[in-house]
């Protein structure tokens, strides 16, 4: 069965997911290894395949389809915003017809072809797979899965690959908008036409940050779509998508939009818009119209048990997808702020703590050295609430506000500290500069440090919940194979004294582990408890 998650045999699984589809399109009749690879990098079958492992494993995944990176830059316009069109009104059904008819002619299929470099991976860890798959360059998406390990067997240093994808044209002089994933390590593009001409198509530039490729066609008088604007979807509204899923051309599916800003793992940067319309491998890159006919997103993500469709499809708002392509069109790459905090959701408890009204912001958990953030004179413990206005919802929503800004900007946060609002301003770095790492005992101290804690002082607030009189640092994390973790001590742990020795700085840290002792004593508090926990070093 090809959606079966109890398959114990992967062979058997890939072996049967190939039965019944020899007649669907390939370049060539190749033997059944040949095929088996055509189909899986394709994205037809490979979502199938491989989201068979990850079911039989326990894994949901976000799929992404195929991937693949040429990035060049070419001299472009930026196109003129989209005049507002007037949204559907309240309880109109959407001529779906209509739209097909009249956008379908600018929906493309996009093929790739290339060679991928196997990447260095944990020799002692095995996947299970057969060598046939192993190889595979899809299942590098489940690569640091939990419960997933990954080994590649031997073979060539550079594996070919084939890929499928959707696009659609948004300029009548050829210009094209598709997934950064759909086109990663391409060596050849080729789009073809809802008419069935096909052409060569160079990539202007690809953002794996947001997920958006441009592409450019030698055209000219092609059928473009309506661009919309994603701001004015509401939960509810009708849309439809319309692209190739595995491989199945001019496919249109609707439903409605199922909420709005979601912030997926890996992709913070994207509020993506969540909808049940039917998106199937093959589908990313294509656009989600509204119910007027207007593009809306870009289809790129599902999230599925079965490596195909579930209910749960995710797509970039047009807005973000326009503002990649007129930095792509104009330099060739596109370039995002960088604040340097990490921050965390606002839930009822924490919100009672720090004295907010209601569960929201973003909550600074850590600061990097050097950051815009610390030279904005951010702390760990502050909750931002709003950026440039924009009230902040949740830690996603900064998160994106903060990506989709020019490095070197300015950005106003105010933020909630010690039960009263205030004011900072920022000015952004740039995501492509390397962070400088947190300040921490195990980063900062020296190497005879053999305790495997991160931490960081308290602040204000923190110390008066503890009681601690300026003493102690927060455990922000733990090696897992340091030794304070191998006794016990766990994250939100408040390390007031080591071997009786007060402790209010990574200073002292420092030295006492200088001389190297062969076990300290840590006196903790967790939890309104104190308590000593002896930590051997040798």
């Amino acid at each position: 069965m090809l959606w079966s998650l109890t398959m114990r045999d992967p062979a058997e699984m890939f072996a049967n997911s190939h039965r019944g589809r020899m007649r669907m399109p390939l370049p060539a009749r190749p033997s059944m290894k040949t095929v088996s690879t055509v189909l899986i990098t394709a994205g037809v079958t490979t979502a199938l395949v491989a989201a068979g492992s990850a079911g039989a494993l326990g894994l949901p995944a976000l799929f992404k389809g195929n991937a693949a990176a040429d990035t060049a830059s070419a001299p472009a316009t930026p196109s003129a915003t989209p005049a507002p069109v007037a949204p559907l009104p309240p309880g109109s059904v959407p001529d779906y017809r209509a739209i097909v008819r009249q956008a379908g002619p600018a929906v493309v299929g996009v093929t790739v072809a290339g060679t991928r470099g196997q990447e260095d991976s944990d020799s002692s860890a095995s996947s299970g797979l057969p060598p046939e798959l192993e190889n595979d360059p899809f299942f590098q998406f489940f690569r640091g899965m939990p419960g997933f390990q990954f080994r590649r067997g031997g073979g060539s240093p550079k594996t070919p690959f084939r890929g499928q994808g959707s696009g659609f044209i948004i300029s009548a002089d050829g210009l094209i908008l598709t997934n950064a994933h759909v086109v990663r390590d391409a060596k050849d593009v080729t789009v073809k036409l809802s008419d069935r001409r096909e052409f060569a198509a160079k990539v202007l530039g690809s953002d794996p940050v947001t997920d958006v490729a441009v592409l450019r066609i030698d055209a000219k008088g092609l059928p473009a779509v309506r661009l919309g604007d994603a701001s004015t979807l509401e939960v509810g509204d009708p849309v439809l998508a319309i692209g190739a899923p595995y491989g199945l051309e001019q496919t249109a599916t609707q439903g409605i939009v199922s909420a709005k800003g979601r912030s997926l793992p890996g992709d913070s940067a994207v509020p993506f818009i969540q909808t049940d319309a039917a998106v199937n491998p093959g589908n990313s890159g294509g656009p989600l119209f509204d119910g007027t006919g207007a593009v809306v997103g870009i289809n790129a993500q599902i999230y599925s048990r079965s490596g195909g469709f579930q209910g749960l499809s995710f797509a970039i708002p047009i807005n973000v997808a326009l503002q990649v392509k007129d930095q792509i069109v104009a330099t060739g790459h596109a370039r995002h702020g960088q604040l340097g905090v990490m921050v965390q959701d606002v839930n009822q408890a924490l919100a009672e703590s720090f004295g907010l009204a209601q569960p929201e912001g973003a909550l600074v958990a850590r600061v990097n050295k050097g950051s815009a953030a610390e030279k904005a004179g951010l702390q760990p413990g502050d909750v931002i609430l709003e950026a440039n206005g924009q009230r902040v919802i949740q830690a996603g929503t900064l998160s994106s506000l903060i990506s989709l800004a020019a490095p070197g900007s300015t950005v106003t946060l105010k933020i909630w500290r010690d039960q009263r609002a205030q004011t900072l301003r920022a000015q952004l770095g740039s995501a492509d500069d390397k962070p400088n790492p947190p300040t921490s005992a195990s980063d900062s101290a020296d190497e005879s440090n053999r305790l495997g804690l991160r931490v960081r002082p308290l602040t204000p607030q923190e110390q008066r919940q503890a009681g601690t009189d300026g003493n102690g640092l927060l455990v922000e994390g733990l090696d897992g194979s340091g030794a304070a973790a191998r006794a016990g001590v766990e994250p939100g742990d408040v390390l007031l004294s080591i071997n009786g020795k007060p402790i209010r700085s990574l200073d002292e840290v420092r030295k006492i582990l200088k001389d190297q002792p062969k076990q300290v004593a840590l006196l903790i508090r967790r939890q309104g408890d104190t308590l000593f926990v002896p930590v051997p070093l040798k």
